[in-house]
């Protein structure tokens, strides 16, 4: 019985967090806009933060309780995640042409986010210093965002402050916020529980569980981009979604660890590799024919796919 209400607790705590976040955003863009803001700077901070909001707060409460494999699973298990599973699926329903030039920035900053990770951890921490490296990304990032936005939306727009719609949006505000801390929190402490009982590493409940679950978002948007067959719409949340993952979430945790994070040699010598792996299947020949292939959502979700086996089952890091 007891058994059966970690995992019930832990299936709430994903459900808060899912329907929160979606609370958060939609709440935030409007507050945002009632206020006046660009719909492009809105687009390119607000909404990009909040959105990875789950995935920020599962890692930083793991690192703060201790639990440095949850943290780190999660931050690097949610990029590949989002990429190998999600991203991989959305190609395989809607390869085709894309307009390279609005990925080319985003996806190089990418892959040297995944990369800058991977040597900066090279030694099996992340320290404060070396984390600054990566907050560059981050401002190059949102600098990129607003001067892509800029030439979509060249006309500020007008908002309309109206007293009760601001005030029942900030209500919505502060439940989808309040949802997610609660939802993030039964996340932790329950797969935590879920991997002692199950005798299995806190990182392997991090990549699998934790990851996917955190990553429901980005599936969310994916199932219907591809039922209003909006491919860039999918590929565009996801690359955006795991620069901020990639970029700022450890990055963060090693702040709040006091200085330097421990990282681990699985982290290092497979599951970062395997990130920049898929990430560079589902990326560089977008970048270099300037279309997505539905061969590569193939190799993307079979690496996925070997990958979460390996890590579970035949990982020699356990």
């Amino acid at each position: 019985m007891e058994f059966l209400l970690v995992f019930v607790l832990f299936a709430v705590g994903l459900v808060l967090i899912v329907k929160g976040g979606d609370m958060f955003v939609d709440a935030s863009s409007l507050i945002a806009e009632m206020l006046g803001m660009p719909k492009f700077l809105i687009g390119a901070t607000i909404v990009s933060f909040a959105t990875t909001m789950p995935e920020m707060l599962v890692s930083l409460m793991a690192a703060f309780d201790g639990h440095a494999e949850i943290a780190v699973g999660n931050a690097i298990g949610s990029v590949t995640a989002n990429t190998g599973l999600i991203m991989a699926v959305s190609i395989m329903f809607m390869p085709g042409r894309v307009e390279r030039r609005m990925y080319v920035p985003k996806a190089l900053m990418l892959i040297a986010a995944i990369i800058s990770l991977w040597l900066l951890c090279a030694k099996g921490s992340l320290s404060s210093s070396n984390a600054l490296i990566l907050f560059v990304i981050i401002i190059m990032y949102v600098i990129e965002n607003i001067q892509s936005g800029r030439k979509k939306f060249s006309k500020k727009t007008m908002g309309f402050i109206s007293k009760k719609g601001i005030s029942v949006q900030i209500v919505y505000f502060v439940i989808g916020a309040a949802a997610v801390i609660m939802g993030s929190r039964l996340l932790v402490d329950n797969g935590i529980i879920i991997a002692h009982i199950l005798k299995v590493p806190e990182n392997v409940i991090a990549i699998t569980i934790v990851a996917v679950g955190t990553s429901l978002p980005e599936l969310v948007t994916a199932i219907t981009s591809i039922v209003k067959k909006e491919a860039s719409l999918t590929a565009g949340n996801i690359i955006g979604a795991n620069i901020i993952d990639t970029a700022l979430i450890l990055p963060l945790c090693s702040m709040l660890n006091g200085g330097s994070f421990p990282i681990s040699a699985q982290t290092i010598l497979l599951d970062i590799p395997v990130c920049l792996i898929v990430v560079a299947i589902c990326l560089v020949p977008m970048l270099i024919f300037g279309k997505f292939k539905r061969s590569q959502g193939i190799l993307a979700l079979g690496t996925y796919m070997a990958y979460i086996y390996i890590a579970c089952f035949a990982s020699p890091f356990h």
